[in-house]
């Protein structure tokens, strides 16, 4: 007699699963031999991606477009702060979403422009130029060896050095993530590539007829299908392919989901193992019907499993190689015990997020300011032996007094930053070692190319939070610069 419980499998569908994470490699090239599909392979996801953008203020100056490049070289996505967006296509190129808006104008700081901005890096600065005139591309200027009495033109220190910056801090403040995060997938801005690594793991690769996927809505991913028990079946899931490189996630503390679903218990796998049937890493959480909650996953929570059996002499998770993660609706806990919310049919759990959280606080604002904004007025001070913005402060329409107070509007909200206040600017090659003070009694001159790579670093390094400092070039060339270490002796404001 036949087993009432039996359905059709789907062999098609088995097939489609195997190819799809090319557990078999030579099935792989079988169908696209009959079929004529392109090959996948060699496009695996890049777990070094970097998710969420870095807002560039200044980005068509000599210092921001420098910040542009090597951000884009660094994997960031960079989206850049212009005021006329065909001239700053002209400089930047076409791989930088550019966005018009003006910081001093804090109406066009708005939702479009902070869409998911996870740091910023502030170049901006009056516009300055010899009194004799200069050249259209500033040549007088940018050459920063010889001395030009210098004038401002267009906009007032005041409103562009203050006003404007307090403005992008404000809106920053809005917007801006927790510090010790990271965004891991953020389906409420779906990129291409994430369209393309999620894929079904359902029961039907054990027989079952399960079906489900994972769908990118507007501004929600939604993991949602019918879980049958058909066949001796049960489960339903949607799996990532393999990240090379994995996921560093060492120095966090977990990753959090923010998630909607409809009661039922689910499951978040995350794998260092890349082979198909490896070991996972595993987590139950209990969602509320049809409410948005925030699923904390410590790291030393995870279960180590392998089919739903607890493996009692795993080692904890690897947390510097993440090479998958995985969600999953199952009648099974682990070790034959049943999942105690579990109801066969239709479900559906909707995913903002998933990210990492409880790393060492980064800074998020970098704003570069300039050496010499505290000596205008300080008792003391020879001013024959000044840089001449300390000399010309009060004829520059107060320029570095300005300054200092777009500085105090950033170290008074809250937001972890740097400030770095450079030497006088020059066009000269990078590359030279470098010289961090504080107090600002510095002198000297360094290239814009120096303080482009100070700021994208200043990102990485906590121990650049909460610091103000000034900096120059040395006479000797860098190799391989630590930066953790020139960092290091810098004390926090």
């Amino acid at each position: 007699m036949a087993d009432k419980n039996r359905s059709q499998w789907d062999l098609g569908r088995f097939i489609d699963t195997l190819t799809y994470f090319e557990v078999f490699p030579l099935l792989n090239w079988v169908q696209q031999l009959i079929k004529g599909r392109p090959s996948d392979h060699g496009n695996l996801p890049n777990g070094g991606t970097n998710v969420g953008v870095i807002l560039v203020a200044g980005a068509t100056g000599g210092v921001g477009k420098r910040v542009v490049s090597r951000l884009l070289a660094a994997g960031h996505q960079v989206r850049a702060l212009v005021r006329d967006i065909d001239r700053a296509r002209s400089i930047l190129g076409n791989d930088v979403d550019l966005v018009a808006a003006d910081i001093t104008k804090p109406e066009t700081l708005n939702p479009m422009v902070m869409a998911n901005v996870k740091a910023l890096i502030c170049c901006t600065a009056v516009r300055v130029q010899p009194v004799e005139g200069d050249t259209p591309d500033r040549a007088k200027y940018n050459q920063g060896i010889k001395f030009y009495m210098p004038e401002i033109v267009g906009d007032t220190p005041e409103n562009v050095e203050y006003q404007g910056v307090k403005n992008l801090v404000t809106a920053a403040a809005q917007y801006l993530p927790p510090g010790n995060e990271r965004l891991i997938f953020d389906f409420t801005h779906p990129s291409a590539e994430l369209k393309t690594i999620w894929g079904a793991v359902d029961d039907v690769v054990m027989g079952g007829v399960s079906a489900s996927n994972m769908q990118l809505l507007e501004n929600t991913a939604v993991f949602a299908g019918n879980v049958s028990t058909a066949n001796s079946g049960g489960f339903a899931s949607v799996r990532t392919k393999n990240f090379q490189p994995p996921f560093d996630l060492s120095g966090y503390e977990g990753v959090e989901l923010r998630v909607k679903g409809d009661g039922q218990r689910y499951k978040l796998f995350l794998r260092t193992d890349t082979k198909w049937d490896g070991v996972g890493y595993s987590y139950s959480f209990d969602t509320v019907d049809n409410t948005w909650i925030n699923i904390r996953v410590a790291f030393k929570d995870l279960v180590p499993v392998f089919r739903a059996k607890v493996l009692q002499d795993c080692p904890p998770i690897d947390t510097g190689r993440v090479a998958s993660f995985q969600l999953m609706l199952s009648k099974f806990e682990y070790d034959g015990a049943l999942n105690p919310k579990f109801s066969a049919g239709g479900f559906a759990l909707h995913i903002e997020y998933i990210k990492a959280y409880g790393a060492e606080t980064l800074p998020q604002f970098v704003l570069v300011s300039s050496a010499g904004v505290t000596r205008p007025g300080r008792p003391g001070i020879n001013l024959d032996e000044e840089p001449p913005a300390v000399r010309l402060n009060d004829q520059l329409g107060g320029i570095l007094t300005w300054k200092l107070k777009g500085e105090d509007s950033l170290r008074a909200s809250g937001i972890p930053y740097t400030i770095i206040r450079p030497c006088a600017l020059t066009e000269e090659v990078g590359g030279k070692e470098l010289i961090l003070e504080q107090g600002d009694n510095i002198r000297g001159k360094i290239s814009r190319d120096d303080v482009a790579e100070l700021c994208v670093r200043s990102l990485e390094q906590s121990k650049a939070r909460n610091i103000t400092l000034e900096v120059k070039s040395g006479e000797n060339t860098a190799n391989d610069m630590n930066w953790q270490q020139l960092f290091s002796h810098l004390q926090p404001d």
